[in-house]
């Protein structure tokens, strides 16, 4: 079996398989979101807790004249709560109606790829990772995990029912 140089699979023939992300982290994992479903970048926010509200609710913040919920994604990931400001991405839903905050620890640049590259999630991950992540793309830095916007908006969370621990791991 011939193993092509990888210069040459990751190479973007047609314009239709490139798809430019937008690179965050939490912790040191490398994430990216189509950056046509990036409605804007906030920068690091400080967020105002929401009483009661599940983990994966960061805590709302000001934008644009709305209250903004915000999604902590460090607490999807079941990693502890991050010291410094954390930067905030503004999404929207594909219908417009829902406009949310993804809080994450840094924002990196914009990545374009071979979508055809996106390789499959491994058959160990646990279902709530399955769910969250569309795949990964291999970097010279390491993987970057593929987000859908569509799955880390508040509602779809609720209805998912994989994230129901609150910060001190009681039942929501």
């Amino acid at each position: 079996m011939k193993i092509q140089e990888r210069d040459a699979v990751n190479e973007i023939l047609n314009e239709d398989d490139a798809v430019s992300l937008c690179s965050m982290f939490a912790g040191s994992e490398s994430f990216g979101i189509d950056t046509r479903k990036i409605r804007e970048v906030l920068g690091n926010r400080d967020l105002q807790r929401v009483p009661m509200a599940p983990a994966f609710i960061g805590g709302v913040v000001p934008y644009r004249g709305e209250v903004l919920t915000t999604v902590d994604f460090r607490a999807l990931l079941g990693m502890g709560e991050h010291t410094d400001a954390s930067c905030v991405l503004v999404l929207e839903d594909e219908d417009g109606e829902e406009r949310f905050g993804l809080m994450v620890d840094a924002v990196g640049g914009v990545v374009t790829v071979n979508r055809n590259m996106l390789e499959a999630n491994p058959c160990t991950l646990e279902s709530r990772d399955k769910w969250l992540f569309d795949g990964a793309y291999k970097m010279e830095t390491g993987l970057m995990v593929q987000l859908d916007p569509q799955k880390l908006r508040p509602s779809r969370l609720a209805e998912a029912g994989l994230f129901k621990h609150r910060l001190n791991g009681e039942q929501a």
